[in-house]
This record gives structure tokens, sequence and C-alpha cells, in this order.
């Protein structure tokens, strides 16, 4: 009755009683939250599209459980098997560069737990998924290049066990294809994400003495790895060497001369990341959703001659 429920509430303010999140997701057979697995949270790109998740989750009553796969495969799994013991209601994933087996997901579509890959889409397995026209952003980079008369671009790939780098390379390859200027396996250079990894391939491919007069990198900050290393030997940007990017870091624009780049609507990545899960929740047996989002070029100093 209504005075038994007033007396209830009364006593539990007293004694700031909470209720049992975990006995109350097994009456309900819902925890209203949903696990989000990230390679790095420190990357603008991924920091910005959780905003983009947590902004729809919490307007749908849902809370957000974020993981970081720190780019290992091994961590992945561990993550995603401590989201499946909290019985989240659906995973968010963009995969570590490690990532081949994806087992440890297909137990959650096993189980008709909604996952939806984002960004860095992987291979061999049925899913939700959304991400930008990779292909179309490479060849539009490409294309850029050529048109300010660079003419032996190289490339600093992702590795290519992911979709999206895959993607990438394919459309470097087209654009040059497509105004006649030959494929070079050799200006072609598999790195991770990192600036880190941009460093070694520029320092790599100054050392190999091929002669590149631009380099077009997987994401910004492989691009600023590699302005960095090529300004310490000297070697100016876009003088000697233009180099270019892909995601529109922020950082792109501080570094000198800024960066020509790839803009990616990283928070609409991660939005509409978690409209799909909203979709899919408790409709097990449907069919994927896969969202494609458009990016645009931005020109700055560093490719302009």
């Amino acid at each position: 009755c209504k005075a038994t429920k007033q007396a209830v509430r009364h006593l539990a303010e007293k004694y700031n009683y909470q209720p049992n999140a975990i006995a109350s997701s097994l009456f309900k057979k819902s925890t209203k939250t949903i696990g989000v697995i990230v390679p790095i949270l420190s990357h603008y790109f991924f920091s910005t599209a959780i905003a983009g998740i947590e902004e729809v989750a919490y307007n749908a009553d849902y809370k957000v459980i974020i993981c970081q796969s720190n780019e290992s495969y091994s961590r992945e799994v561990i993550v995603s098997k401590t989201l499946l013991s909290a019985k989240v209601d659906g995973l968010i994933v963009s995969v570590s560069k490690e990532t081949v087996n994806m087992g440890h997901f297909q137990t959650f579509i096993n189980k008709n737990i909604p996952v939806v890959f984002f960004d860095r889409l992987p291979v061999g397995i049925k899913s939700n998924s959304v991400s930008v026209d990779d292909y179309d952003g490479a060849y539009k980079m490409v294309e850029h290049l050529i048109k300010q008369g660079y003419k032996n671009i190289a490339h600093f790939s992702g590795p290519l066990n992911i979709t999206l780098s895959e993607n990438r390379v394919q459309g470097y390859k087209d654009a040059l294809r497509k105004y006649g200027l030959p494929v070079n396996d050799k200006l072609i250079y598999e790195c991770g994400f990192e600036r880190e990894h941009g460093m070694i391939c520029a320092e790599k491919l100054l050392a190999d003495g091929v002669l590149a007069d631009a380099i077009f990198a997987v994401c910004d900050p492989v691009a600023i790895g590699a302005m960095l290393m090529l300004k310490q030997k000297g070697i100016k940007i876009p003088d000697n060497i233009a180099v270019t990017g892909f995601n529109d870091d922020p950082t792109a624009t501080v570094i000198d001369p800024p960066l020509t780049t790839i803009v990616q609507p990283a928070f609409d990545i991660g939005a509409t990341a978690c409209h799909i899960f909203l979709k899919q929740v408790g409709k097990p047996g449907g069919p994927p959703i896969a969202k494609v989002l458009k990016t645009n070029l931005v020109v700055r100093q560093s490719s302009v001659r």
C-alpha cells in the first residue's frame, strides 16, 4: 500500500540505503550498462568518440563502463571477459592493433548481446559497425598531394590486419593509378598508430635512401612523429618533403607547420555507435547495422608548396 511504500522509502533515506545493482539486474535481466573497449584512452579521437557514446547512453538511462586494451590482444580478451561477467547489456569496441582472433567478441554475439565495432573494424566477424569512409579519405588526401605536384608519395600505413588500414592503403594506391603514377611497394611502410611509430618509419625511410617528396600517414600522431624526425635531420617541411595525416587531432593545428589532414567526426562516430546499440538491444537475431560516415580534407601548410 501507499503508506508502506512511504515508510520503506523513509527508512531507506534515513539509513542511506543503496540498492544492490547486481541483484536488481538479475531480477530485471538488464544492468542498463554498456561496456566500451578502446585501444588508447589518451588519443583525442577515442576520448571524443567516448564522449559521443556517453551523451547518447546517459540520455537513454544507460551507464558506461570504459576499458582500455592498451593495443594488447591479451588485455582486450581479459577486459571483454570482465565486462561479460559484469553482465553488460552490450559492447562498443574499437579493436587493438594486435587483434586477429575474434572469439572473445563472438562469445557476446552467441549470447545475443549486441556488439558494435567502431573506427577499427575487425575482419572475419559479422556484427554492427560504424566507421568513416577510409578509402575515400585516403584517396582525397593523395589526390591533393598529386595536385600539389608531389610524385613520390610514401604511405605510413597502420597494421594491415585492421580494415581501416587496408582501406586507406587501397585509397592511396587507387589515387596514384588514377593520375598515372606507379605504385611502389617500397614506399609503403607498415607501422602502428603512435607518434614513436612515425618517427621510426621516417628514420627508416631516410636510411633506405627512398626518394619520397611527400608522406601520407595513417593518422595524425604518426604524421607528427614523422615531422619531428624529419626536423631532427634538418629536412624542411614542406619544402623538402610534405607530410599529411588523418584524424584532425588538436595537435595538428599547433605543430609547425600546421598539418594537412582528414577530419573524422569522432563525436558523431561514438554517438552513432550507441544509437546502433539502442536499436539492437533486446532484439536478438536481427541483421547487423553498418553505418559509414563521410570525412573532410583540411589543407594546411605542411603540404602546400
